[in-house]
């Protein structure tokens, strides 16, 4: 509560041992701190095994803005710019993009430095993510993902470094094969979290899939473990595939994500596309900058609309 106190509220109480948007409960007011804490630490155990909680201050409009780095134990690290991930629903990303629209080049440059700094630091061997809340020109620091990525194809796109090879090769303890230097950012990716749910409801949708096209052409890539005849289980996550656009600029990269999505088919089961389809002709999104907040609000004030 001291601690509550200090930072000032709204909170957001977060499981230590959480990741994936899980263990994680805003508080408005004092009064609602205890019974919040009580209940998270409860998720906490039940999804982690580990009951232990932490609080942060709760940024109202700020965006998801993530660093990824490649570090290989021996003093060498680099950053390979940054990602915006703020598109979400229930702390899960929906639509991710490379590089963050609209970043200031010094703010991107500043804290790409400081991320690589700590890298070496604190001896880091492997991918990485430093992931960051963003508002008012300020980083926030949320976590580190001491992993590959849902998201890791979009920053691939533009610096051309295969992530996955490079972690492979640092795992067989190889030196890093680049320097900050050889990294220079072209472009713009998106990228589409396909899942097997309703595209509105986002309830589950597993099944077998009776039909499957993915989408093609100039700068189009489909990553995906799905096929015809596949049955999507029940017992996993909903993510079945990942589409990603590549543009010489964001305007580019948006309009082959439109014609990729209207191209792809899956059938036998339901899935987010159409939303997706919404998604990328929605004014302010196509825009740039939005916060993580802005998916919830804006499907709350459809589901208002509808009724």
């Amino acid at each position: 509560m001291r601690i509550a106190r200090k930072i000032g509220y709204p909170v957001i109480i977060k499981a230590s041992g959480g990741g994936g948007g899980r263990g994680m409960r805003v508080v408005h007011t004092e009064a609602a701190l205890l019974n919040a804490v009580n209940m998270t630490r409860s998720e906490a155990q039940a999804a982690f095994a580990n009951p232990v909680v932490y609080l942060e201050r709760y940024l109202e409009q700020p965006r998801h803005i993530e660093i990824q780095v490649l570090c290989d134990g021996q003093k060498n690290a680099i950053y390979l710019g940054d990602r915006d991930c703020s598109l979400q629903r229930r702390h899960q990303k929906v639509i991710e993009e490379a590089p963050a629209p609209d970043l200031p080049a010094k703010l991107r440059e500043k804290i790409g430095e400081r991320c690589v700094d700590a890298c070496k630091k604190i001896g880091y061997r492997g991918a990485g993510t430093f992931e960051f809340l963003f508002e008012e020109d300020e980083f926030y620091f949320i976590e580190m993902n001491t992993r590959i990525q849902v998201e890791h194809p979009v920053t691939e796109m533009i610096t051309g470094v295969d992530i996955v090879q490079e972690q492979i090769h640092i795992a067989a303890g190889e030196k890093l094969r680049f320097r900050q230097k050889d990294i220079e950012l072209r472009g713009h990716a998106i990228e589409c979290r396909i899942n097997a749910e309703d595209p509105y409801r986002f309830t589950p949708s597993p099944g077998k899939i009776t039909s499957y096209h993915p989408p093609g052409g100039p700068g189009i890539r489909v990553d995906s473990h799905i096929y015809q005849g596949y049955f999507v289980p029940p017992n996993y996550d909903s993510l079945i595939g990942k589409v990603i656009a590549y543009g010489e600029t964001r305007e580019q990269a948006l309009r082959r994500m439109r014609i990729a999505l209207s191209e792809m088919a899956v059938q036998g089961i339901q899935t987010n596309i159409p939303l997706h389809r919404d998604l990328l002709n929605d004014t302010r999104f196509v825009r740039g900058g939005v916060s993580i907040h802005y998916l919830e609000q804006k499907l709350t004030q459809e589901q208002k609309k509808k009724k």
